[in-house]
């Protein structure tokens, strides 16, 4: 993969701020790919190999967490971000205005 590309990701994702979340979606288009969410996904679910960056405030469009990621929710949480149930963020209220 190329390595410029996901440190261009990750540098959105470091801009998230806490008590925030961004979609995987919106991530692509503020580097110019609106149609690469996946290719945002597979950077992100690697992202430890490349430092510590806030993955836990990425979600998917419907604020769906990532499954699996029992951690995620409690990070978010500790940040302030209410869950509207156990696997989904209210992306209306808490969605990053950038």
């Amino acid at each position: 993969m190329n390595e410029d590309l996901v440190y261009e990701i990750l540098a959105v994702v470091e801009e998230i701020p806490a008590g925030r979340v961004a979609t995987y979606g919106q991530i692509a288009r503020l580097i110019g790919r609106e149609k690469n969410a996946r290719l945002v996904g597979q950077v992100l679910s690697r992202a430890e190999y490349y430092g510590d960056y806030p993955c836990h405030r990425v979600v998917n469009h419907t604020g769906r967490l990532v499954p699996g990621w029992s951690e995620q929710a409690a990070l978010l949480q500790a940040e302030g971000v209410a869950l509207k149930d156990p696997e989904h963020v209210d992306i209306r209220l808490y969605q990053w205005d950038c």
